[in-house]
């Protein structure tokens, strides 16, 4: 029977869970962004063409805002390149020079500009919703302080994706620049998951199973693997910029074949993914366990979605309706199979605790 739940315990639940969401909706907006070409729909950051409402119109920019943006652009890259090399990473600072649209600013679009500053604005609003969230999880410091550290830090690791976000920027989006900026949004949203879990395992009954230490290194590969595709596809997305830009955005059916290596690992590694997840489901549905089921069941309707996503997109020209569900639906099978992970592994205690009981001296 369950535990009835403190009025703590259900604030930093109902919190924890609406940041979570909100994560995600910034997702699904970034990658609106990404589809729609609207990443440099401000050429500066935090505010927009250097005002706090952006503008509507071109007249209200001056004549040269091209070279202006450009030349600021160009001077923060060279303080963050050579910062880059006395840290010892050279290529990367190499690489940011080298982007074929560094010094090439983006012509004003009123509708792009708003795109990207509302993508802006959640992720201001999320950095409110997170904070709160640390707010809330400061009773937990007596009570597991390990569910407020998760909470910090995920409130931390959203500053330092706001400062991210400012890169992305100024180098153009530069494509390790997108990689790295999406891979911690995961990281965020993993501890995130795991925080709101942990607040509540006192108040929740569980299941105990009999199950196995394979199956959790399946559960934890499966989520290395679904990570790894993400951060592929990110890399297949910078791909299919290079070549829109060099095809002047037009031939659009064309695209598809223009792309190297990358797209095809991509395709040949999601394969092994959905291998890889069908084992998993398979076996969690063996266990006496309703929500790790409904969770299998879970995985396996994300899995299928997001296959169908995917061949859509390499068959019918990268539809841009469907570019950005494609990375959100791909980012919340992360998120499922994180939670799949984490509350396989507290039933797996609770089981093993049970069958042997600790002796008291």
């Amino acid at each position: 029977m369950n535990v009835a739940v403190p009025a703590f315990a259900r604030r930093f639940r109902l919190m924890g869970l609406l940041t979570v969401a909100a994560v995600y909706l910034l997702i699904l907006v970034g990658g609106i962004v990404r589809s729609t070409g609207s990443g440099m729909g401000c050429p500066d950051w935090p505010k927009c063409f250097g005002m706090w409402i952006p503008p509507t119109d071109i007249q209200q920019l001056p004549s040269n805002y091209k070279e202006v943006y450009t030349a600021q652009r160009v001077a923060k890259n060279k303080k963050l390149a050579l910062t880059l090399e006395r840290l010892g990473f050279k290529q990367v600072a190499g690489s940011i020079f080298a982007h074929p649209t560094q010094y090439i600013e983006t012509d004003f679009n009123a509708t792009k500009t708003w795109i990207e500053y509302v993508n802006r604005l959640l992720g201001a609003v999320i950095g409110i919703l997170i904070f709160l969230t640390v707010l809330f999880a400061v009773p937990y410091w007596k009570k597991d302080r390990v569910v407020f550290w998760l909470a910090f830090w995920s409130w931390i690791l959203t500053g330092v994706q706001g400062w991210l976000g400012s890169l992305v920027v100024s180098t153009n989006l530069l494509p390790i620049m997108v990689t790295i900026h999406m891979g911690l949004a995961l990281v965020i949203v993993g501890l995130l998951i795991y925080a709101v879990d942990r607040s509540q395992k006192e108040f929740r009954e569980v299941s105990k199973v009999v199950t196995s230490s394979k199956l959790t290194f399946w559960l934890w590969l499966t989520i290395l693997l679904t990570f790894v595709q993400i951060v592929i596809g990110t890399q297949v997305r910078e791909q299919v910029d290079v070549v829109a830009f060099a095809e002047a955005y037009s031939r659009r059916a064309e695209w598809v074949n223009q792309l190297g290596s990358v797209f095809h690992l991509h395709r040949t590694f999601s394969i092994f993914l959905l291998i890889a997840n069908l084992y998993v489901a398979y076996r969690l549905l063996q266990l006496h366990s309703k929500r790790l089921q409904q969770l299998a069941v879970s995985i396996i309707a994300l899995v299928g979605i997001e296959m169908v996503a995917g061949m859509t997109l390499a068959s019918f020209a990268l539809p841009a309706a469907v570019q950005p569900v494609h990375l959100t639906i791909a980012t919340i099978l992360f998120g499922v199979q994180f939670l799949t992970a984490v509350l396989h592994h507290r039933i797996t205690k609770l089981t093993s605790q049970a069958t042997y009981p600790r002796v008291v001296a």
